[in-house]
């Protein structure tokens, strides 16, 4: 099982993967429509949003917790 470098979702099946493409390190999730992996500050206000609308939390807070787990993953170490 591959874990995405972008956001840290475990990734089992194709449907996980952008195009069904098992060979990619990032997830559907963290994928442009184009199949591309999204870039930092695209990566960066989905998660702030997601967190926010599963969460609850305020924008400040959000964005917090969005930076302190993005600064664990791989995809984004040269971004701290």
């Amino acid at each position: 099982m591959k874990i995405c470098i972008a956001c840290g979702m475990p990734m089992e099946n194709a449907s996980d993967f952008p195009g069904g493409d098992m060979d990619k390190d990032y997830c559907v999730h963290c994928a442009r429509p184009d199949g591309t992996m999204q870039s930092f500050e695209e990566k960066k206000a989905s998660t702030v949003g997601f967190i926010m609308k599963t969460q609850g939390f305020d924008e400040s807070a959000a964005i917090e917790i969005a930076l302190n787990g993005m600064k664990k993953l791989p995809a984004w170490k040269h971004c701290f």
